[in-house]
């Protein structure tokens, strides 16, 4: 059969997507009583409440396909801006690099040609030098250009290099984490309320700012 490992990916996607909504694994997330009891977990055992968080949120973002901000706004909720910022990106990272073999494994053979024809998705992702590649992550993780889960399996596809892949995801997703990680932190904590709310404000501000010039510089603009 031509395409085998694509149509085995569109297999497993659907066996997948069957399965929760037979068992219904997504909504454990939204479940008041699993976030409950995570608080208090963290009081007695940490170790046990991280090693569960980055478990779900490495599962949920590759398996489910859930949106990355959900896993951030729990991480502020459970573990505060400074530490919930660190745990959801590197859960976060570490799911993006599952997603990205998994593209590479699968999709490229039967995708890459067909994508290569387009000529600024081959300037851009299939760049013998690597460097636009690199700078399509940073703008990609900044601006929202099309769904975050969607992108970690559509690099694969590409010639980006593994490491540069990893290092870069973890650099550039950090600005957007804080953001959530520490704007939530701040609707969670009476005390620090406007400090953290603030904070969150500034690099929200910052993000969009960076994320619109580098959008029309770069991508808008681009010369053929």
């Amino acid at each position: 059969m031509k395409n085998k490992k694509l149509w085995l990916f569109i297999s497993l996607v659907i066996l997948i997507l069957i399965l929760n909504h037979i068992f219904k694994w997504s909504s454990y997330l939204g479940d008041t009583d699993n976030l409950t009891f995570l608080k208090a977990m963290i009081q007695d055992n940490l170790a046990g409440a991280i090693a569960i968080y980055m478990l779900v949120t490495i599962v949920g973002s590759v398996v489910l396909a859930l949106p990355g901000v959900t896993f951030a706004i729990l991480a502020g909720l459970l573990f505060g801006p400074v530490l919930g910022t660190i745990l959801c990106t590197i859960s976060a990272t570490a799911g993006a690099v599952l997603a990205f073999l998994a593209g590479r494994f699968f999709l490229r053979d039967s995708i890459r040609p067909a994508a290569m024809k387009n000529q600024y998705l081959k300037k851009w992702l299939f760049d013998e030098s690597g460097k636009n590649q690199l700078f399509v992550l940073m703008i990609t993780r900044l601006v929202p250009v099309f769904p975050y889960n969607l992108q970690n399996f559509a690099y694969g596809v590409t010639d980006i290099g593994f490491v540069a892949y990893t290092v870069g995801s973890f650099v550039f997703m950090i600005p957007g984490t804080a953001m959530y990680t520490i704007g939530t932190a701040g609707l969670a904590d009476a005390k620090n309320r406007i400090m953290y709310i603030g904070i969150a404000v500034i690099i929200a501000v910052v993000v969009i700012l960076a994320g619109v010039f580098l959008k029309k510089r770069y991508i808008e603009n681009v010369e053929e």
